[in-house]
């Protein structure tokens, strides 16, 4: 029958790929991330030092904000000029 090379092809295709996730997987466990180590962090911030940081995020989230509904502000004035210019 036609097409059983490509098949069996693809089979052994299959089983390399597999057999090479494996390896990676062993890889990457010994190196590094998942040596079964914690990281510990010590919490040296004062209540004070948290609120001011959360202040601080809160007015850059505000300035993004303001930053891109005056650009696309600009960006729709300009569009709805061309598009009432030229109809």
């Amino acid at each position: 029958m036609g097409g059983e090379g490509s098949m069996m092809h693809m089979i052994h295709t299959l089983r390399n790929n597999k057999s090479m996730l494996n390896k990676r997987k062993d890889r990457r466990v010994i190196n590094g991330s998942f040596s079964g180590e914690k990281l510990e962090f010590q919490n040296t911030a004062t209540h004070e030092d948290l609120i001011k940081i959360r202040l601080k995020l809160q007015k850059e989230r505000k300035q993004k904000l303001l930053k891109t509904i005056v650009i696309f502000s600009i960006f729709m004035i300009t569009f709805l000029s061309v598009i009432i210019y030229f109809f």
